[in-house]
């Protein structure tokens, strides 16, 4: 039987919840210039680039992720903490196809990173 798992992490972020969370849900088509380092192409598959439930397709440099994982599923919350700053909590569900798939720590630390990268962007707009 496959590995499955879920990571938790807390990201202290300086901007408002509601700036953090904008641009993640609805503005990621600015990532390539953003974190172009992280990310190179994001692209609507389906539905809008702020609707629920629309499907996007992101270009990243740390492989084919639904290759190794039957199950993974990422969570972002942007928790309000002062008048101008937050937490970003990111909770990823994992669950391996095989045994030889190693834990996917490497994907946690590319998305840490990314939230930490995006918060300048965040900052400036």
């Amino acid at each position: 039987m496959a590995t499955s798992g879920t990571y938790v992490t807390e990201v202290p972020l300086k901007g408002t919840a509601e700036k953090h969370y904008k641009r993640w849900k609805s503005e990621n088509f600015l990532f390539p210039d953003a974190i172009g380092h992280h990310i190179q192409n994001v692209t609507v598959h389906d539905g809008e680039w702020d609707s629920h439930g629309g499907i996007k397709i992101w270009n990243y440099t740390l492989g084919h992720v639904m290759e190794l994982f039957k199950v993974y599923d990422l969570i972002g919350q942007f928790i309000p903490k002062t008048e101008d700053s937050c937490i970003c909590k990111i909770t990823m569900v994992w669950e391996k196809r095989n045994d030889e798939v190693p834990e996917p720590s490497s994907y946690m630390k590319l998305l840490k990173s990314m939230v930490v990268d995006m918060e300048d962007h965040v900052l400036k707009a």
